[in-house]
């Protein structure tokens, strides 16, 4: 089974969730870019509760192909999110066993968001030891060829309404707070459980009729 769908800074559960039956991902890499959404944003659980981190832009970006969207390094942006990262989750079961190859991708300082993003995949679907394909895009088509499931903008924080359509969330044991916090990036549940993370998203995920 194949999925379309379009990069997201350090994905969310349901993301992968949405992901967790197919065996082919075709990245959407002819897209407009789209403000307020996961393309350059992830939510952590931090000390502070529910934390988002954002990747700031350089330039305009409106009716901007996605792949021209240039990430700008004048902000302090990367050392806050990795600080962030590590107060979050130092403490964390597997967080020695998984920060170095995250911290590697995220201080290459790619040039461009997309690049950035794709990498930031690769590297989920190792950590979850998923055997999948990953294909970009050749054009922008509204309707996508028969066969292959549209999961463009499905998962987004403007649309949480959708996410029962396709995730329902599986506790598992956070850093901190007595209240289980759902959907955070994959990170969360990566320094959590590990090995284990794999398990907990295909239980979480909610099998779903072509979109």
């Amino acid at each position: 089974m194949s999925a379309l769908i379009e990069l997201h800074y350090l994905p969310s559960i349901a993301y992968f969730s949405a992901l967790s039956s197919v065996n082919d991902v075709i990245v959407e890499r002819h897209e407009h870019y789209v403000k307020q959404t996961y393309r350059n944003r992830c939510y952590l659980n931090t000390s502070q509760g529910e934390t988002h981190l954002t990747v700031p832009l350089a330039g305009k970006h409106n009716k901007v192909v996605i792949t021209d969207i240039r990430i700008d390094y004048s902000q302090k942006w990367l050392n806050n999110h990795w600080r962030t990262i590590q107060s979050a989750y130092g403490k964390a079961p597997f967080f020695e066993h998984y920060a170095e190859d995250l911290e590697k991708v995220l201080f290459k300082k790619h040039e461009f968001l997309y690049d950035l993003n794709l990498q930031l995949l690769s590297l989920c679907l190792g950590w979850l030891r998923w055997n999948v394909s990953v294909r970009e895009t050749l054009s922008y088509e509204k309707q996508p060829a028969e066969g292959i499931h549209d999961l463009r903008s499905l998962v987004n924080p403007k649309k949480n309404d959708l996410l029962a359509k396709f995730y329902n969330p599986v506790t598992y044991t956070q850093v901190f707070g007595n209240a289980f916090v759902s959907n955070m990036s994959l990170i969360d549940l990566i320094f959590c459980e590990g090995p284990s993370a794999a398990r907990v998203v295909r239980a979480s995920a909610v099998k779903m009729n072509k979109c």
